[in-house]
C-alpha cells in the first residue's frame, strides 16, 4: 500500500460531510476551503500539487501543480496530519447539496476519471492529476467534459456531487447518453465521447444543450441529478434585477438596506 489508509464516516443526507480519522502521524489531502472542523494536535500545511509520493523534487511537485490549473482548481492543497499519539478527527464539508461519493481506488483498479470540480478529499499517496480526452469532438464540443480529474493510487477519495446520485453499471457495448454536466465520473475504462444533438428543431427549441455525452461500456459510472452548473443558472435567472438592469448578489439585502435608509 502506497496511500495511508484512513477510517470515515459521513454524516448528513443532502448536505453532508465526512468525518475522517487519523491515526498518529497519517495524512488526509483536501481542496482549499473544504475543511469543516478539526480536533487539537492535527496540524494544516499547504502543498504544491496533491502532495503524492508519485513527485519528485520541485519540477514534479511544480509540474503537478499546473495541471490542477487546467482543471480550474488552486495550485495549492492543504495536508492534515495527526501529529498526536491517539487517534484524531478532521472533518470535510459538501459545497453545496449533494452526496459525497466515498471511493477506494484499490477496488477500481487504481484509477477513477472525475469531473474537474468534484474532488473534495483523499488519502495522502493519491494523485490528483488531469485527463484530456483525445477525441475531436470532445475537445472542441466537450464543455465540462473535455478536462477532467483523474485520481490515481490504492486508497481513498471523497467525491462530491450534486442531488441525488446514480450508479450504474455498464455491460460491454452498452451505451448510455447523458447530458455533460450530469456526469460525475467513471472507471478508466469506459469509452467518453460527445454526440452531437441531432436535429434542429430539437437542438435551438429542445431547452438542452447542442451536446451530450455518450459513454460505452464495460465499466461503472456514477451520475449527479443537480449539476452546480445548472443550480446556478437557475439561481441567477431567478434573481431580481436591479434598477441599471443588471442581475447581481444581495440584491434582497441591498433592497432592506435602502428601504431602511430612506432611499
Amino acid at each position: 500500500m502506497n496511500n495511508h489508509e484512513i477510517e470515515f464516516k459521513l454524516y448528513g443526507d443532502d448536505m453532508q460531510f465526512v468525518e475522517v480519522e487519523l491515526d498518529p502521524g497519517e495524512t488526509v489531502v483536501a481542496e482549499a476551503g473544504s475543511l469543516m472542523m478539526m480536533e487539537d494536535h492535527i496540524e494544516m500545511e499547504t502543498i504544491f500539487g496533491d502532495g503524492s509520493e508519485r513527485q519528485s523534487g520541485l519540477v514534479g511537485k511544480l509540474f503537478s501543480a499546473g495541471k490542477r490549473v487546467l482543471t480550474g482548481e488552486s495550485l495549492f492543497m492543504t495536508a492534515f496530519t495527526n501529529e498526536g499519539k491517539v487517534k484524531k478527527h478532521v472533518s470535510f464539508a459538501s459545497p453545496y447539496p449533494g452526496k459525497i461519493i466515498p471511493m477506494d481506488l484499490s477496488e477500481w483498479e487504481g484509477k477513477i476519471i472525475c469531473q474537474k470540480d468534484a474532488f473534495l478529499a483523499a488519502a495522502k499517496g493519491v494523485s490528483v492529476g488531469i485527463e484530456l480526452q483525445r477525441k475531436l469532438g470532445t475537445g472542441f464540443f466537450g464543455g465540462e467534459g473535455f478536462i477532467m480529474q483523474k485520481l490515481e493510487g490504492d486508497g481513498l477519495a471523497f467525491v462530491h456531487a450534486g442531488g441525488t446520485i446514480h450508479k450504474k453499471v455498464l455491460q460491454p457495448g452498452e451505451k448510455l447518453r447523458l447530458d455533460t454536466g450530469c456526469l460525475v465520473a467513471m472507471t478508466g475504462e469506459v469509452d467518453y465521447n460527445i454526440e452531437f444533438v441531432k436535429g434542429v428543431k430539437t437542438a435551438l427549441f429542445g431547452g438542452e444543450g447542442l451536446f451530450f455525452a455518450t459513454l460505452r461500456g464495460p465499466g461503472t459510472v456514477w451520475v449527479q441529478s443537480l449539476p452546480f452548473s445548472r443550480l446556478a443558472s437557475r439561481v441567477f435567472a431567478a434573481m431580481p434585477q436591479t434598477p441599471g438592469g443588471s442581475k447581481g448578489e444581495g440584491s434582497m439585502a441591498k433592497g432592506l438596506f435602502d428601504m431602511f435608509n430612506g432611499d
